[in-house]
C-alpha cells in the first residue's frame, strides 16, 4: 500500500487570468470588511497564498487592485439600474422596478455595495458612487420629463426632481444594507408609496408654507 506521505504530486498552477481573478476576489472581501486604508499588500498576498511581488505584478499595488474592484462594482450596479430603467412601462412601475433592482443587487453583492458606499457615500458630492448616481439620474430625467408633460407639469423641472428620486432610493438602499429588514419587497413597496404618491399629488407651482 502506498504511503500517503510520499505523495508529491504537484498542485495545479493557476493561469495568469485565474490568479488575477483570485486576487480581485480576495481584495474585494478585504476592502469590504476593513476599508481601503486598513488593508495592506501583505494581507492581500497572505490571503491569496502568494508573495507580495505577485500582487504588484498584476495590479502595480493595492491602489491598482482597489481601482479594478471599484470599477467592476460600479459597472455591474450601473448596468442593473440602467437596465431596469430602459425596460420602459408606466412611471410607477419603473420606480418600483428600479428600487427592487437596487435592493436585489445589494442582497447579492453585499461586499461590492459596501465598498461603493464607503468610497463615496450618497451624501457626498464627488466620488465613484456619486458619479454612478449622476448617470442614473440622467436616465431618470428623460423619463420624468415625459411624465411631467403628460400631467401638466413643467418638464424643465425634471432635472431637479431626478436626483431627488434617485438619492432617496440610494439612501434607503444604504440603510437596508446594514439592517436587512424588512424584506426587500416590502422596502421597495414603501419607496414606491412615498415616491409615487408624492409625485402624483405634486403642484405645478409649489411654495413654502411659511411664504403663504
Amino acid at each position: 500500500m502506498a504511503d500517503a506521505s510520499l505523495d508529491t504530486k504537484p498542485r495545479m498552477r493557476m493561469t495568469a487570468s485565474q490568479r488575477r481573478a483570485q486576487l480581485v476576489a480576495v481584495g474585494r472581501a478585504l476592502f469590504a470588511e476593513k476599508g481601503f486604508e486598513q488593508v495592506s499588500v501583505e494581507e492581500i498576498a497572505a490571503n491569496a497564498g502568494v508573495s507580495k511581488p505577485v500582487v504588484y505584478e498584476h495590479f502595480g499595488g493595492k491602489e491598482g487592485l482597489y481601482a479594478v474592484v471599484v470599477d467592476r462594482e460600479t459597472q455591474a450596479l450601473l448596468g442593473v439600474l440602467i437596465g431596469s430603467l430602459n425596460e420602459g412601462g408606466h412611471p410607477k412601475v419603473i420606480v418600483e422596478r428600479t428600487a427592487l433592482a437596487l435592493l436585489d443587487y445589494i442582497d447579492a453583492n453585499v461586499d461590492g455595495f459596501r465598498i461603493l458606499v464607503r468610497d463615496s457615500p450618497v451624501a457626498q458630492a464627488t466620488g465613484t458612487f456619486s458619479s454612478l448616481l449622476g448617470d442614473v439620474a440622467t436616465q431618470v430625467t428623460s423619463i420624468l420629463e415625459d411624465a411631467f408633460e403628460a400631467n401638466g407639469l413643467d418638464r424643465a423641472n425634471a432635472p431637479l426632481y431626478a436626483p431627488m428620486l434617485v438619492g432617496m432610493i440610494a439612501l434607503t438602499g444604504q440603510y437596508w444594507l446594514d439592517v436587512r429588514s424588512p424584506a426587500k419587497e416590502v422596502v421597495a413597496a414603501h419607496l414606491v408609496n412615498l415616491a409615487w404618491n408624492g409625485l402624483r399629488g405634486m403642484q405645478a407651482q409649489p411654495h413654502l408654507a411659511a411664504q403663504g
